[in-house]
């Protein structure tokens, strides 16, 4: 395929030198916002196996948390001669310079799991409200009553508010009716354990421990909150995740987790190198297989496409099982007379 150049302009706008092209195939540049994530990792792996398979080279960089940082990665992926960007976002907002650098050059970018309120970017993901949903659906069924405390993302990232709008969709007939009563949420900066952790814990302190279940949005944020429920004696509350990290799934398995929404990044992985290489190859954003036009909630158009998430509780961890994400053993372990395939 042919090879992009640097626009003399944005080179000199960013003091960017373009890199010797040695390898025939493109190659796909990846910023990630922070890969200390578990999942991040399957991600990787996906896309660059399915980037390898087509003959393309793969570069990544690590913002490690910070938006700054991350704006001067994708300068840095892009003189190293990236033919496509695949981008998960720190900040919704402060990554549009980047984008706006990339289409510049003539550089495609995948806006990757987080929206990037651009139409420049294509957006992949999975429905993310209706993660929220079978979040809240799980938890109800646990717990149809009592008082709930909803542990959301980080307040930076558009997912944090899709999977709350969904969460609120299932909850709201019962909030209505006054079987249930949501007494405290809070955001959880950069969707640190810790940080979910420190909230759950001065949640719990205000209310005099008087809770009932809790909505987490993510495994990361349902580990804090699940360690600062057993500092209280509180084992077994329903509380909600999704990823399907292996610590989360053994969770379930052992009985203080009660839900992950299971979103294959292996799918996900896949999916971005294969819309990266076919923006790179021409491909316009609109004749991408299975695209639609999709309006964000801040009213931005753009194309997108949406993959399907399937929620883990314990009457299903064999399939996780049965499709190779974690094995019998890593999930089952410390697990003694637990849900099949644990017992």
């Amino acid at each position: 395929m042919q090879r992009r150049t640097l626009l003399a302009v944005a080179l000199s706008a960013t003091c960017l030198t373009p890199a010797a092209f040695a390898q025939d195939g493109p190659t796909v540049g990846v910023s990630w916002s922070n890969f200390q994530e578990e999942r991040w990792k399957t991600d990787e792996a996906a896309i660059q196996a399915a980037l390898e398979e087509a003959g393309a080279e793969y570069i990544s960089a690590d913002a490690q948390s910070s938006s700054s940082k991350q704006l001067s990665d994708i300068e840095s992926l892009i003189s190293q001669g990236a033919d496509a960007l695949i981008i998960l976002a720190q900040d919704s907002q402060a990554i549009i310079p980047a984008v706006e650098l990339a289409a510049n050059n003539g550089i495609p970018v995948v806006g990757y799991d987080r929206l990037i309120e651009d139409p420049r970017a294509f957006y992949l993901t999975f429905d993310n409200i209706e993660v929220g949903r079978m979040q809240a659906r799980a938890i109800l069924e646990a717990q149809p009553e009592g008082n709930y405390v909803m542990i959301k993302g980080s307040p930076t990232d558009p997912n944090a508010d899709f999977l709350r709008g969904g969460q609120q969709e299932v909850l709201q007939d019962a909030i209505d009716a006054g079987d249930i009563t949501i007494v405290d949420e809070a955001y959880t900066d950069q969707w640190l354990p810790a940080n979910a952790q420190r909230n759950m814990e001065q949640i719990l302190t205000a209310n005099d421990n008087n809770v009932d279940a809790v909505v987490a949005s993510n495994d990361g944020t349902a580990g804090g909150a699940v360690a600062a429920l057993q500092a209280q004696g509180l084992d077994g509350i329903p509380v909600s995740g999704q990823d399907a990290d292996f610590a989360a799934l053994n969770r379930i398995a052992q009985g203080t987790q009660t839900v992950s929404v299971w979103k294959d990044s292996r799918d996900l992985g896949r999916r971005a190198a294969e819309i990266a290489l076919s923006m790179a190859d021409g491909t316009e954003m609109s004749n991408i297989e299975g695209a639609e036009e999709w309006t964000s909630p801040g009213g931005t158009t753009l194309w997108a496409e949406f993959l399907n998430p399937v929620p883990i509780t314990q009457d299903n961890l064999d399939v996780i099982v049965d499709a190779g994400w974690i094995s019998q053993e890593e999930l089952c372990q410390g697990v003694e007379n637990g849900p099949a395939p644990c017992n």
